[in-house]
Order: C-alpha cells, then structure tokens, then sequence
C-alpha cells in the first residue's frame, strides 16, 4: 500500500485552542502525524511524498473565493495595527431562517477581520503562517491517494493532516481547512460512476455531508457520536437523508454517549450495508481513531480491539479504496489504532 505524506503538512503549527470557554493547548498537534508516520511506516507501507497536482481538484470541490482567502489571509492579517500571532474570527455573519443579510455566492467583505469571520466557522481553527502550505499539502496527499486508485491500485492511505471533513466549501471548521475526502471522491467520479465516503470519525462530517448532500452519485455514510450535545451540534441527526438528487445517499448513524465497540462495530456494519446497497464502486474512508475511550475528545467507550474489526469490515466490501486520516488525538491510542486497523484491513482485502 501507497502512503502519501507531506513533510510541509507539518508547517500548521495552532498555537490556540478555544474550548468550554478557555484557551487551551491544541489537540490537532503536528505531534500528531509524526506519531502516525512511524506507526504506519513500521508496516512496511510505501511511503512517498505526494506530487503537486495544483488547484484544479480543489476548485472541484471548493470555491474560489475561499481558496484564495487561504492562500492570502496570513498577509492581509498582518496588515492590523495590533495584529495577534495567530488568525482566529471574532464575528459571523447571520445564516439563519431565511433571513439572510449576506450573499451566499461570495463574501462582500475586503477587509481580514471580515473574510476571517465569513470563511472560519468556530474557533477551533487557527491559522498562522504555515496553514496554507499545510493544508494544500494534506489535500495533495489526498489527490496523489485518489490518482493512485485511478491508476489502478486497489489502495492506499492519505495521511493528511490537517484534516478535512469539519470544512466546507467555504468555510473552514473543526481543525479543517479544506475537505480532502470530498476532493478524492469528487476526483474517483471522473472514473467510477459512484462513489461512496464512509466516515467513522467520532465527530460528524458536516463539510463532507454539505457539500455532497443534494447529489445522488456521491454516498456519504457516517456513525459518530450523537451532535445533541456534541460537536459539530448542528448537524449528523439520522433524519438527515440528502435532497433532491441526494435523497437517500446520506445516512448517519449517531451513537449515544458512552456506546461501547459492540455499538460502534454494530454502526459501521450498517454503514457497509448501505455502501453496497447504493452500488458503490470506489471508497473513500474517512478514518479518525478519536472514538478511542484514551482520547481527550472522546465521549465513547471504544476500545483499541474495534479498530482491527473495522478494518476487516471494510476490507469485505471488495473496493478500490483510499483511506484518507482525519482525527484521533490521544498519541498513545492513534499508534495502535491506525496500525491495527491498516494491518486488517491489508489481510482481507481482495
């Protein structure tokens, strides 16, 4: 298996992290994939770097406006009088009940402290001056995963960081920047008529969902943690099936706090069972390890054993498949998760 990872993913460096109320140390560390690597390269995975495929697959999935306001904002930040170390919102614009006052197709505003507000959902996303690169490397990685399935690999893993399913079109949210499962999937449809993203994350994938929720050839299959009262809180309900086009080609299987690997493997099996269903011919997994009981944003009982049955899982449903790496962020748990879920998903996959 091809493993795609970018030294410059490593250059995001988030110095804050706003929580329950206070600034705390950040959870979404660089820390984070330097544990990974090694991990994963004990394997013996092909790890490569991933080559520079520019913005033509991002601008697939994302827009223009947003884009350029990633590749820019660290400048026009540091034009402030008092500029702070790092680039966080400090307001939003109103979206709600029909009453908007802004225009949906492009933000209005020239100014940093008005297109950070408009394009930075929460204040989990920090930016300083490496973002940009790192976040254009990570979705590289995802791009080079895609191409490699194109090319006719059976797999492979993007090991991206930052992650991506939090992010929007146009919006960064939740430690993400840009959404690198939405952009492999919408580059595996230049080949495979349908395309499915399954999403095991303990948090939702809002960005993922959005962007794909009116369209009927992308899947997205999420079990996550119930957002009653729990991030991303506005979206991943099970009454959420898609729109229009879109309409049954969601699914989220939200699970009660505390639920334990029987709940969470019982989630991922009914997640299979729609992959197949829908007729999916390539997969995206969108894999995050913070289901672990170990992690420090986790509110569920999974243990280090479900991930190897996940991967088992998944391996059966006999697809070209690109693991793409969203969270995880108890060091100790992520070195045994991700590798015991690799190892198993390897061994059965056909």
């Amino acid at each position: 298996m091809k493993l795609f990872f970018s030294p410059d993913q490593l250059r995001h460096r988030p110095q804050q992290y706003f929580r329950f109320g206070k600034v705390g140390v950040p959870v979404e560390n660089p820390e984070r994939m330097e544990t990974l690597a090694e991990a994963l390269g004990a394997l013996g995975l092909d790890r490569r770097p991933p080559e520079d495929h520019g913005l033509d697959p991002i601008l697939a999935v994302h827009d223009a406006d947003y884009v350029r306001f990633l590749e820019t904002i660290w400048g026009l930040w540091q034009t402030l009088p008092d500029a702070g170390p790092e680039i966080l919102p400090n307001i939003h614009p109103y979206r709600g009940a029909g009453h908007d006052l802004i225009r949906r197709d492009r933000p209005r505003n020239t100014g940093p402290i008005g297109l950070t507000g408009y394009h930075v959902g929460d204040m989990s996303c920090a930016m300083g001056e490496g973002t940009w690169a790192a976040a254009y490397a990570s979705a590289q990685s995802a791009i080079s995963g895609a191409r490699a399935i194109l090319a006719g690999e059976r797999n492979a893993f993007a090991l991206c960081r930052p992650p991506g399913h939090h992010c929007y079109r146009d919006r960064a949210n939740g430690f993400c920047f840009l959404n690198n499962a939405a952009i492999a999937a919408e580059l595996l449809r230049t080949r495979f008529d349908r395309v499915a993203i399954l999403d095991f994350d303990t948090h939702h994938g809002d960005g993922t969902q959005a962007i794909f929720y009116a369209r009927g050839d992308v899947m997205v299959a999420s079990c996550h943690t119930d957002p009653t009262d729990y991030y991303p809180f506005f979206a991943g309900f099970a009454d959420e099936r898609g729109a229009g086009e879109g309409e049954g080609a969601n699914l989220n299987l939200p699970l009660a706090q505390g639920a334990d690997d029987s709940a969470y493997l019982d989630a991922v099996k009914g997640l299979t069972r729609a992959v197949s269903d829908f007729g999916a011919e390539a997969l995206v997994i969108s894999a995050g390890w913070d289901a672990h009981r170990s992690d420090p944003l986790s509110r569920l009982a999974v243990s280090s054993d479900a991930f190897p049955r996940i991967g088992e899982l998944l391996a059966r449903l006999g697809l070209p498949s690109l693991i793409v790496q969203e969270g995880g962020y108890s060091l100790a748990a992520i070195a045994e998760a991700a590798p015991s879920f690799t190892t198993a998903f390897l061994g059965a996959h056909r």
